[in-house]
Order: C-alpha cells, then sequence, then structure tokens
C-alpha cells in the first residue's frame, strides 16, 4: 500500500493510473468496512457537538476552493485517479477563467505539497519577479513621492507573471496528468462561457471605473453594447481559451515564448511598460524549503521568503505559546491583547528583514527562533498596549545559527496541497492584454517604493524590499500545512493582503488552542494587528465588553469588513476522515469531498 502511495506521486502511464485506480478502489471499501461505523458516528458528533457550524464530511478526498467550479472539476479528477496536484492545477486554471478577480494565469503564488508518505513538505515558488529595466525610483516623482497611479493602475505596475511556470513545475514534479489534460476544464469554460454569479456581477462594477480606462479590459468585461452582464448571463472569452489553448498545446512556453509573449510584449510597449519578450522567457519558477516550527506538539510548515507569511505565522505563535492561550479563551480581551501584541512586533520585523532571500541575507533563522521570542516576550505587557511608537524591530540575527484567493486539497493518497496565488488588487491592474484575454498584475506595488512608504495594504517596507531588477517583491501569501506525528492535519490559508499572516494564523489557534471544528474556526470573527496603523482591526461579532476592556488597556479597536477567505482542511488520521471548510466571507466558496 506505502509503494502505490509513493508512486501516486510521480508521473506515470495513463494506462497504469487507471489500473492504479481500480485496485484502490477495489481496497478501499474493505478498509472502511473494516472500520466501525458507530464509533465514526459517535467521533462526528464529538467532533460537531455544541459548535455553531458544521464542516462537509468526506472519507477519502477533500477539495475547498473560493469557487464551487473550480471545487466541482478538482473534485472530478481525484475521482478519476489524478492526485493533489493535478486536482490543484486544473483547480487554479479554472479560478483564472471564472474568478478573474484573483484566479489568474498574469499574477503569481506560492504553493505547498506534503506527501502522505513523507515528512517532507515542498515550497514552490512562483512569485512574480520586477522587469529586467525595473529600477528602485520607478514610481517616484520628481519631489521623490511614491505615484501610487504609477505603482498600481499603470502597465508599469505589472511583475512578469509566474502562475504558469508554477504550475507546470508542480505537474512536472509531483502530478501524474499532462498539462493537456488538466488544462481542458478550463478551456472548455473559457470558449463556452459559464454562469455568473452576483459576486462576479458586483466586482466588475466595482471595478468599472478602472476597466473604462483600457479598451481591451472593456471589451472583455462588458457587452458589445456596453452594458453590463447580469447574474444568471453566459461569461465567455475566446482570447483567453487561445491562450490556454497555446499553454495545453505548447506547456509553460506556450505562455513564456511566441505569440502570446508577443503580446505581453506589444502591450507594454505601447502603454510605456517594461515586460519585455526576454523577461518572460527568462522567468523560473523556484523550489524552496519551507519555514517550520513547532506550535505546542504540532510541526507548522509555511512558505519561506520572498514571503513573509511563513516567517510570521511561527514567529507569533512562537510568542503565543508562552501564553495558556487556551485558558484564556477565544477572543477574551486577554486572548486579543496578546495576539495584537504579538502581531505588532512581527509586522515590525517584517518592515526590516524580509525581502527576496535570493537578494538579500533574511535572518530567517533568527526570526523563527524560541530563544528570539522569549526575548521578546519580556517587554511584553499582560495589561497594557505597547504604542507602536514605542516599537522597533528586534535583534534576530542574535539568534541565528552560522484579492488573492486561497485553496486547499487533500486527495485519495492523502496527498495535501495547500496553494496562494493573486494579483494583488482584485481585478490586478485592471488592464487586460490585448488578443490574450488576461489580466496583468499589479504586484509591483508590494515593493517598498522607498524606505518608510507603506503599499496599499498599510504595511511599511524597507531597504530590504527595495525594486531591484529580476527581483521578487515581498508577499504576505502564506499557504500553510500543519503535521500532527507526522501525517498531515491542518490544510490552510488566506487571501487579503496583510490579513492572511492573521487570518491563517487564527485558524490555527483556533483548532489547537480553542478545539473548534474546521468550519468553526474559519467562521469565528477575527482580529487583526499589523504594527501601523497602531490599531487593532476587528470583524462584526467582537463583544462590546470586550472591546472597552481593550480600549481601557490602551489598544485603539477599529470595526472594518470582513477579514479573509480562508479555504481549509482539517485531517482525522485516525478516524480516516476529512473535514473541509469554505470560508462563507466568500459566497461563491466551495468544500465538498467523497
Amino acid at each position: 500500500m506505502k509503494l502505490w502511495i509513493k508512486q501516486s506521486c510521480h508521473r506515470h502511464s495513463t494506462k497504469y493510473r487507471y489500473t492504479f485506480t481500480m485496485k484502490l478502489l477495489i481496497i478501499l471499501p474493505v478498509l472502511f468496512v473494516i472500520l466501525n461505523t458507530a464509533q465514526l458516528q459517535a467521533n462526528d458528533e464529538a467532533i460537531l457537538a455544541g459548535q455553531r457550524a458544521e464542516p462537509v464530511t468526506g472519507k477519502t478526498a477533500m477539495v475547498v476552493t473560493s469557487h464551487q467550479l473550480a471545487t466541482e472539476i478538482a473534485l472530478e479528477i481525484l475521482k478519476e485517479g489524478g492526485n493533489a496536484i493535478d486536482a490543484a492545477i486544473a483547480a487554479g486554471f479554472v479560478l483564472a477563467v471564472t474568478q478573474p478577480r484573483s484566479g489568474n494565469i498574469g499574477g503569481g503564488g506560492f504553493m505547498l505539497y506534503s506527501p502522505s508518505y513523507s515528512d517532507a513538505v515542498t515550497a514552490i515558488d512562483y512569485r512574480e519577479t520586477a522587469p529586467s529595466k525595473a529600477h528602485e525610483k520607478m514610481f517616484l516623482d520628481d519631489m521623490g513621492n511614491g505615484d501610487q497611479t504609477l505603482s498600481r493602475f499603470s502597465h508599469l505596475s505589472a511583475g512578469v507573471p509566474g502562475t504558469v511556470a508554477g504550475f507546470a513545475l508542480a505537474l512536472e514534479k509531483f502530478g501524474t496528468m499532462s498539462l493537456a489534460e488538466v488544462l481542458q476544464p478550463a478551456i472548455n469554460l473559457a470558449k463556452n462561457g459559464f454562469v455568473v454569479p452576483n459576486r462576479f456581477v458586483e466586482g466588475i462594477a466595482a471595478r468599472k471605473q478602472v476597466f473604462d480606462k483600457w479598451p481591451s479590459s472593456k471589451a472583455k468585461f462588458f457587452k458589445q453594447d456596453g452594458s453590463s452582464y447580469q447574474a444568471g448571463e453566459i461569461f465567455k472569452q475566446p482570447d483567453l481559451a487561445k491562450t490556454l489553448q497555446l499553454i495545453a498545446d505548447k506547456g509553460a512556453e506556450g505562455f513564456y515564448t511566441g505569440e502570446t509573449a508577443r503580446l505581453i510584449e506589444s502591450e507594454m510597449q505601447k502603454h510605456g511598460g517594461l515586460i519585455s519578450y526576454e523577461d518572460l522567457a527568462n522567468y523560473q519558477a523556484v523550489i524552496r524549503q519551507p519555514v517550520h516550527g513547532t506550535y505546542r506538539g504540532f510541526d507548522v510548515y509555511s512558505m519561506s521568503p520572498p514571503s513573509s507569511g511563513g516567517v510570521h505565522i511561527v514567529q507569533i505563535l512562537n510568542l503565543l505559546e508562552q501564553y495558556p492561550i487556551t485558558e484564556y479563551g477565544h477572543n477574551s480581551a486577554q486572548t486579543i491583547h496578546l495576539m495584537a501584541e504579538a502581531m505588532r512586533r512581527a509586522y515590525a520585523d517584517r518592515a526590516s528583514y524580509l525581502g527576496d532571500s535570493d537578494f538579500i541575507k533574511v535572518p530567517l533563522k533568527g526570526l523563527i527562533s524560541k530563544s528570539y521570542s522569549q526575548a521578546i516576550v519580556k517587554n511584553i505587557k499582560l495589561n497594557r498596549a505597547t504604542p507602536s511608537v514605542e516599537i522597533k524591530a528586534g535583534n534576530p540575527q542574535h539568534y541565528e545559527s552560522p484579492e488573492t484567493t486561497h485553496f486547499s486539497i487533500v486527495d485519495q493518497f492523502g496527498n495535501a496541497v495547500s496553494n496562494t496565488y493573486t494579483l494583488n488588487f482584485s481585478y490586478g491592474s485592471g488592464i487586460v492584454v490585448t488578443g490574450a484575454g488576461f489580466l496583468l498584475n499589479n504586484e509591483m506595488d508590494d515593493f517598498s517604493a522607498k524606505p518608510g512608504a507603506t503599499n496599499a495594504y498599510g504595511l511599511m517596507g524597507g531597504e530590504a524590499n527595495k525594486i531591484e531588477p529580476n527581483k521578487r517583491m515581498l508577499s504576505s501569501m502564506s499557504p500553510t500545512i500543519v503535521k500532527q506525528a507526522g501525517k498531515n492535519f491542518l490544510i490552510t490559508g488566506s487571501p487579503v493582503g496583510s490579513r492572511i499572516i492573521s487570518t491563517t494564523l487564527q485558524v490555527i489557534m483556533n483548532v489547537i488552542d480553542h478545539k473548534m471544528n474546521i468550519q468553526t474556526a474559519v467562521n469565528s470573527p477575527r482580529i487583526h494587528h499589523q504594527w501601523w496603523p497602531d490599531e487593532i482591526r476587528i470583524e462584526q461579532g467582537i463583544s462590546p465588553d470586550t472591546i472597552k476592556l481593550l480600549t481601557n488597556r490602551g489598544h485603539k479597536m477599529v470595526q472594518k469588513s470582513a477579514m479573509g477567505g480562508s479555504q481549509s482542511i482539517l485531517v482525522d488520521q485516525e478516524n480516516r476522515r476529512l473535514y473541509g471548510a469554505a470560508d462563507p466571507r466568500q459566497s461563491t466558496s466551495k468544500a465538498t469531498g467523497f
């Protein structure tokens, strides 16, 4: 059985795959009959008892994405014998068609892959890179101030896209299906269209002013007479279908060279952008070691630089591990106070130390060191907020040893994928590549335009994240896999900029500290602090009494819109059950399993 599972993680012939699947279908029912059904039912009831929300339950596999079509197609691939990587790449391409606000082939992201047969976790970095002609002062005006229009809504705002290269690399290393096979559902949806939901209609309306600037964007997102699509109507994308077909026919080269690359270069040359044909041809996705920490006996794996997410999730967990969080209670004043104090210190370090580790030395081991967290905790007061103006980056070197979307998948072999990718803003720059049918990212805004300047999410940056040619910009994306006794336990992550880190953190804490089932853990009200602005941002649902207690401790409390969109899976290895949780904050999200 172990041999079959291991072989499933590598490419093999279609004939072998279906033979393997038939063997598996014969064996699995026998295994599950052996299990005590009554015990499983009692276990489910114990997990769900007294909690406000119930997750989707599966015995064999689970898919949770931000769009129901992506979820259903990925699950179908698993049912037909594909593995988690096959399903993930199919879902990623489908989201590029059905959820253009964040699903993409014109952006980039990060993926974690954890096979069932090994403790190893692989991180795939397909973050965008700065064009070769990019320079440190490209977004500064004559007065030395940042020009947000240039960094967010112009052709200069686009980094070299990484999604297609990242997906192709993942499939080559760990998949069992061809790129053409996993792309076919997305091609069909682009060519034949899909029924648009309300969320799609509302998103287009919110970005109309941006789309109106670009004829290619207007042509894609509005009808020929200029009117808007309505919920229930069919939306077709022939140019995108053609671009996807080129990738299916020619592999990643069908995007990074040839016709598509020439269309991107032409788009740039006409509008003052910097991405060249050579930039595209030279782009490479990278396999990296994930960040690894521990929290109360669980192993936590998350994305390494150029993401700051994994570093600071582990750092914050290290700080909070020193307190009896379970005893303090979920979203109590004491718990929120400590979370905010830990978050503000981590984000202060982020501003000083985090960037592309291929260009700068990130003091990674120091930042995630338990000793470093013990030193930081000495400066946290249990009953009083520390003003952010008094907090500077720590000295982790001393502890050195020499609109975004997320989806989670666990397959029938036990392999897990956690993937987060983005265009940065909802619909990225708002610019569609003429003739190619996809949106350009505006990830260049994630660089520091100058030291001390903040990006669109209010995150302060420094020298470590300055613009340099071919450099990857800093990110908060945090695809995360938590293991228990070496086995996959929690697969999670989230969209939404700087709040990705705090959202993912709280899902982990809700499961481990507060013993919530995964759906309740995802649904629960969230809080966020990022050093600057000096405030605790909260969702609706935090008690007024708690808000008053925190205000009295010196915290500024600000209630704003919902944060994140965590699509998560919890694996009960002992009872062979999978629990999927789609975040209700995103109306099109769906979890399903079998």
